[in-house]
């Protein structure tokens, strides 16, 4: 009985852990109206992005009569909603990527090294706490903060490493990136010969 006590504190011991690498980042907060029959109600919407900056990250939305609940709320629904990025380097993406939701369009791509987070807003916010530290961004249309948090999101879930791709096609990671240096084909010339 004492050794499945200690497995349960042993879980939760590790769940503290993770949760004390997490940051924690408002992207916004709107005050909220509902009307009543004596009048109007007003609570506020909170819009929180959380990553441990190591590649995983997610966004949350809560909703409370008080600022800090609905930070509370918000920051434990981005905490469900986590997802992992392979990062190339731990500091850049490893492709361009587009992104889409509503009306809201991103784009993502990967830079060299002392470029730093060339973003603005809400995507700043998210490529903050992912983790990267080189990467160039763009917004184009709606500047909703939701709309653009989840367009980037989406933007990111594209992204695919390697060793990824490799797996899918059964093949080796030398043959995906192709050596340029000792005289190999790259991928793109490979599928030129074989189109050709």
């Amino acid at each position: 009985m004492a050794r499945r006590d200690e497995q349960r504190g042993g879980g939760r011991n590790r769940e503290e852990e993770r949760d004390s690498d997490i940051v924690e980042k408002l992207v916004h907060i709107n005050r909220v109206a509902a009307t009543v029959k004596g009048g109007r109600r007003f609570s506020f919407a909170a819009l929180m992005v959380v990553g441990d900056q190591k590649g995983r990250v997610g966004y949350g939305h809560g909703k409370a009569r008080e600022v800090p609940e609905a930070i509370r709320k918000a920051t434990e629904e981005a905490k469900k909603t986590m997802i992992r990025v392979p990062l190339r380097e731990s500091r850049t993406l490893h492709h361009d990527g587009a992104g889409r939701w509503g009306a809201g369009k991103v784009m993502v791509r990967s830079a060299p090294p002392g470029t730093g987070v060339i973003a603005g807003g809400p995507m700043r916010a998210v490529l903050e706490t992912l983790g990267v530290q080189d990467v160039v961004g763009k917004s184009v249309g709606s500047s909703n903060p939701y709309n653009m948090v989840r367009a980037t999101f989406e933007a990111l879930k594209a992204q695919s490493s390697p060793r990824q791709v490799a797996a899918k096609r059964g093949k080796k990671v030398s043959d995906v990136i192709g050596r340029r240096a000792d005289g190999a084909s790259t991928p793109a010339a490979d599928t030129a010969d074989a189109e050709g």
